[in-house]
């Protein structure tokens, strides 16, 4: 008996088509010229340190000319055709929204991946690479959730960027973009390593 292999079409969708699908959907998805991308499911430490930044940065930054946005605003990417939903963002002065969209900015000054073992790959290879294309991006924070562990790429002149890490022997996170230190143990409150190492996202 023959065999008949069947090629699977691969559907792809239109910026408008994904925000409608998104806008109904039960689990988010990020958009990738074309291609949705289901996310997965996050862990207690990944949301922990989301949020624990997330505080840390919104009492810093109090009174300040800037705004601090959590996991569930999105982000267009208009150069590569991608949404995209950071774990962190933070805008200088007030969010500029897609198409009047409030759920929606196009010009965060610093981005916050907290990375996992299914994502840490593509937040620090092709993730980054689009970051890169938004004008006003200027600093880039991954965050280790199986151990003290931040990476930080803060933007130069001529598309150079300067990498920073921080471990146990680092007190504080020092951000480039603005006067704000966060100690490690803020970053880190409340995260448990010996789970995070039975758990595979």
């Amino acid at each position: 008996m023959t065999g008949i292999i069947q090629a699977v079409e691969k559907r792809y969708y239109s910026p408008e088509e994904y925000l409608a699908l998104e806008e109904a959907a039960e689990y988010k998805s990020e958009y990738y010229d074309g291609e949705i991308v289901p996310m997965t499911g996050g862990t207690t430490n990944h949301n922990q340190i989301a949020g624990n930044v997330y505080i840390a940065l919104s009492l810093a930054l109090k009174g300040q000319n800037y705004r601090v946005f959590i996991g569930d605003v999105r982000l267009w990417i208009p150069k590569k055709r991608s949404y995209t939903y950071p774990d962190v963002m933070v805008t200088a002065g007030k969010p500029e929204y897609f198409e009047q969209r409030k759920d929606t900015v196009t010009n965060p000054q610093v981005i916050v991946e907290v990375l996992s073992k299914s994502t840490k790959a593509y937040d620090r290879g092709g993730k980054f690479q689009f970051y890169q294309t938004i004008p006003s991006f200027q600093e880039y924070i991954l965050i280790d959730q199986s151990q003290r562990f931040i990476e930080q790429f803060s933007k130069q002149e001529n598309k150079r960027w300067s990498y920073c890490v921080y471990d146990e022997e680092d007190l504080a996170l020092v951000f480039s973009s603005f006067a704000v230190e966060v100690s490690l143990d803020d970053v880190y409150d409340k995260v448990d390593f010996e789970a995070e190492e039975i758990v595979d996202e």
